[in-house]
This record gives structure tokens, sequence and C-alpha cells, in this order.
């Protein structure tokens, strides 16, 4: 980034590792989220696909940013639990969709899945989410 280019804002948020990995926001409303990922070389394993932290904190984001999208929480959102199910490996671009199952008024039940190029889910999670309401955490 130079200093001419203006830092990535992740619906509204500031998240450094997010703007270092790639992250493209795409949009986060009425309790669904998109983001995508052109995945390089330095994100594989050891099986030249996509490292599973990886997706895993694709999945996290997209599912927090669901969370947030109904409701004006400015501090985002913290994770409570989180599964993850891989289903086939993950590459090159990909597309991560969150949406949210059941919103509460601190706690949300939300999923996401990951999309390889072809349209095809890739991995699949579930969790929970307490929206951040103040700098107390």
């Amino acid at each position: 980034m130079t200093s001419d280019t203006k830092p990535v804002e992740y619906f509204g948020l500031k998240i450094p590792f997010l703007a270092h990995l790639g992250v493209v926001p795409e949009y986060a409303k009425e309790g669904k989220s998109r983001i995508s990922l052109d995945l390089k070389p330095e994100y594989e394993n050891s099986f030249g696909i996509a490292h599973g932290g990886v997706i895993m904190t694709l999945l996290d984001f997209a599912m927090g940013a669901a969370a947030r999208s109904i409701s004006e929480v400015p501090l985002g959102a913290m994770t409570i639990d989180m599964s993850v199910s891989f289903l086939r490996p993950s590459t090159g671009k990909i597309v991560v969709e969150g949406t949210i199952l059941k919103p509460g008024k601190t706690i949300n039940y939300c999923e996401a899945v990951v999309l390889n190029e072809t349209g095809e889910i890739t991995a699949k999670s579930s969790g929970t989410f307490m929206l951040r309401k103040s700098k107390s955490v």
C-alpha cells in the first residue's frame, strides 16, 4: 500500500490481517455477507492447496460480518464458537458467503460457505457470535 492508497475497510472496520491477505470485501447487508480472495502460493499448505487456517479466517470473518450487518454495532463481533468442515481443496479465487441464521440482541448464530471458481462448496462453517457494543471486553 502506497501513501496515497486509502486503507481497505471491512464494512466499517479496519482489519490489518485481512488487508495483508488481500481479502476483498464485497457486501454485508440484511444478514448476508460476501468476501473474496485470490489465493497465493504463500497461503498454501504442503499439499499445494489453501491452508486450513486461511479458510477458517475467511469463514470466521464472513459470519461475523453477516451478524453485524443487521444492527448498528460499530465495534464488531466476537467469535464464541465455530466449527468447520473441509469438503474439497480450495484453490484459485475463492468466494466466501456468510449468513445469519438466528439473530439476537447480543448472541447471533451464523453459517458460511467457501466457493471455488466453479461454484462448488469447498468448506462450510457454523458459528456463534457476540456483538461487541463497547470497548470493554
